[in-house]
């Protein structure tokens, strides 16, 4: 089960790629500043995450009206996530959580994905200001997308 609402977030320094190399993102950054949106997914170059992560790139206004900033987390390298980010048009923000760290640390690390071995399940997080989660989602398989209807709800109430 992921991190309830109410937990304190665990911080995290990931990997992403920029047009200058590659760059620690911590979730700490964002304190005091921005809510944020967590969405981990289990691989790049699959098509339900390509579904997800496109569909979250095309609304990314959206969120930024919510004070929100979204980071898509997986278990892929920084350079395997920048291909496949510029291969489909994604425009959020990918952290590599190479090591599943953070997935474990938000308790969404399932032990075996499709017969390869521990890997990400397909979770969101809202986490606001102040760094407490305030909506958390598993889905029940990684071929289910979020209710994303919730996320935007949960990001109305911290307004």
């Amino acid at each position: 089960m992921p991190l309830s609402p109410g937990t304190i977030a665990p911080d995290f320094a990931l990997k992403t790629m920029t047009p200058d190399g590659l760059k620690d993102v911590r979730l700490s950054d964002s304190r005091g500043r921005r809510n944020v949106v967590l969405l981990f997914f289990p691989a790049a170059f699959t098509g339900v995450c390509t579904q997800e992560l496109c569909d979250v790139s095309a609304g990314l206004s959206a969120y930024a009206e919510l004070d929100a900033e979204v980071y898509g987390i997986s278990p892929d390298t920084p350079f395997a996530q920048d291909a496949w980010a510029k291969q489909n048009g994604i425009s959020i923000t990918l952290l590599s959580d190479y090591q599943k760290e953070t997935a474990k640390a938000y308790d969404v690390l399932l032990p075996d994905l499709a017969g390869l071995g521990p890997g990400s399940a397909r979770a969101v997080f809202v986490v606001d200001k102040e760094g407490v989660v305030r909506h958390s989602e598993q889905t029940p398989t990684p071929l289910e997308l979020p209710d994303f209807d919730a996320v935007r709800r949960a990001l109305e109430a911290l307004r």
